[in-house]
């Protein structure tokens, strides 16, 4: 945990009791403040309470003793329109931060030269994150990774001078942060999403862009064009800007050629890395993530042999492009996370000939999206509800079944792509579909795809399979 200090001897507000708000209020109390916290789920209060932590209606509360409103991210700040909370604290003139912002307060006050990578963006932000910290501990480097991936972010150990600290930033997140400073921002990309919180892309924008504006060197992607006017900006102003490009040679900065990742420094370029070879960062949309996070362990003082190192160790996260097995030259690939088309389509771009497992709880504008890799699909397999909508979909475009079930869909995939000649083939779960039809969630069904390859006689496991 990492002790609030920085608001010892004064009262702090909090609402939003979940995991990360209830160790957030004890990172507080710990530090030495006065917290007086609520949720709008009795729940979420009374364990709050059952942990020593003091809870009361904010609604009766007196406003001007309070330092500091410290508010969950998952709660509405400024659309569709502030949480009750919010307005209260406007009115008496109390600043409404998060957890990031108390972890920054902290890394400041108690070491400000500890490197602190912080990640954000649209897409691969998880896989940006993990990889980075994943590059730095195999190097022997003094790792914490944490903020919107796995732990909260003040249960990280405390920063001190050789720490590392990798976090993910949501918008959300980013919004309650106004001192973010990081020694390398990545932002990765931008394209509309969460427009319910945010209004505008404008604003979400705007949001994404304090992470790299606050940074000493700013990594952005500038595939989009929100994200490379954001570059321009941050470099008029005087920042410190590296630009990284998956599809585009640069004059200065990192891109990708092909499986390499190159630098370019005034129009020279030099081999910095490699992915060839290296499964779990297949694909242009890793090949961004791998780019940025090369740029965020050379700017924290790694050499390039530990980070090539750490790249081809890289185990990749659950359920994203997860590979858990192969037999033969079928290779089995866990995508569960890929919730709708658009999550779909990195999967589908990485390889050449697939026998699709698609499904589930169906999305608005369903695969139609995804056209454009019917060609790589050998034949679909389809689960869940939306079998009969892709049915339709597919037509005569793509050879399919409607298998029902997804333990009956990786069963027939798997005798199928093993009687193919063609070369290496996957047996690919990216359901372009929610999973609520029939799973609990994502990783239920990632797992379940996990045992059902597992137990096909001949499989073995790929190092780094869960």
């Amino acid at each position: 945990m990492i002790p609030a200090a920085s608001f010892a001897g004064k009262q702090v507000s909090l609402f939003g009791l979940g995991g990360s708000g209830i160790a957030t209020a004890r990172a507080l109390i710990e530090g030495g403040a006065q917290v007086l916290a609520w949720d709008d789920n009795p729940d979420s209060v009374a364990k709050a309470a059952a942990t020593g932590i003091a809870t009361a209606d904010l609604r009766g509360a007196d406003w001007a003793k309070f330092s500091a409103f410290v508010l969950s991210p998952g709660v509405p700040l400024t659309h569709p329109k502030p949480h009750w909370t919010v307005e209260l604290a406007k009115g008496a003139g109390v600043e409404i931060i998060g957890d990031i912002e108390l972890f920054c307060r902290e890394r400041t006050l108690s070491a400000p030269t500890a490197p602190f990578i912080a990640i954000t963006g649209t897409n691969g932000k998880s896989t940006t994150t993990a990889l980075t910290a994943h590059i730095l501990k195999s190097a022997g480097r003094d790792t914490q990774m944490g903020g919107n991936i796995g732990r909260a972010v003040m249960t990280l150990d405390p920063p001190k001078p050789d720490r590392h600290c990798v976090v993910e930033c949501s918008s959300y997140q980013i919004d309650l942060a106004p001192s973010i400073n990081p020694t390398a921002g990545i932002l990765l990309n931008l394209t509309p999403d969460h427009l319910d919180r945010h209004g505008t892309m404008q604003h979400y924008a705007s949001i994404k862009e304090r992470l790299v504006a606050g940074s000493e060197t700013a990594i952005i992607g500038i595939d989009d064009s929100w994200c490379a006017q954001i570059a321009e900006r941050l470099e008029r102003a005087g920042r410190q800007v590296i630009r990284i490009s998956k599809r585009l040679p640069l004059t200065d900065g990192y891109f990708a050629d092909g499986t390499n990742l190159m630098e370019a420094v005034h129009g020279r370029y030099s081999k910095v890395a490699f992915l060839e070879g290296i499964g779990s960062l297949r694909g242009q949309h890793n090949a961004q993530n791998a780019l940025a996070a090369v740029a965020a362990c050379l700017k924290v003082g790694l050499d390039l042999g530990e980070i090539q190192s750490g790249l081809e160790s890289f185990p990749g996260l659950a359920h994203r492009m997860e590979q858990v097995g192969r037999k033969g030259h079928v290779l089995f690939v866990n995508d569960s996370k890929a919730t709708n088309a658009d999550a779909a389509a990195p999967a589908l771009s990485s390889f050449p000939r697939i026998y699709w497992i698609a499904g589930g709880l169906p999305k608005e504008g369903g695969i139609e999206p995804l056209r454009g890799f019917f060609p790589r699909i050998a034949k679909a397999y389809l689960i869940g509800e939306a079998a009969p909508a892709f049915s339709a979909t597919l037509g005569e475009a793509v050879p399919y079944e409607i298998s029902g079930t997804l333990a009956k869909a990786v069963e027939h995939a798997a005798h199928d792509a093993a009687k193919d000649d063609s070369g290496e083939v996957v047996v690919l779960l990216s359901p372009a579909c929610a999973s609520f039809d029939q799973f609990k969630n994502f990783e239920v069904r990632g797992e379940a795809f996990r045992q059902a390859a597992s137990a096909i006689d001949g499989v073995k496991p790929i190092g780094g399979a869960r």
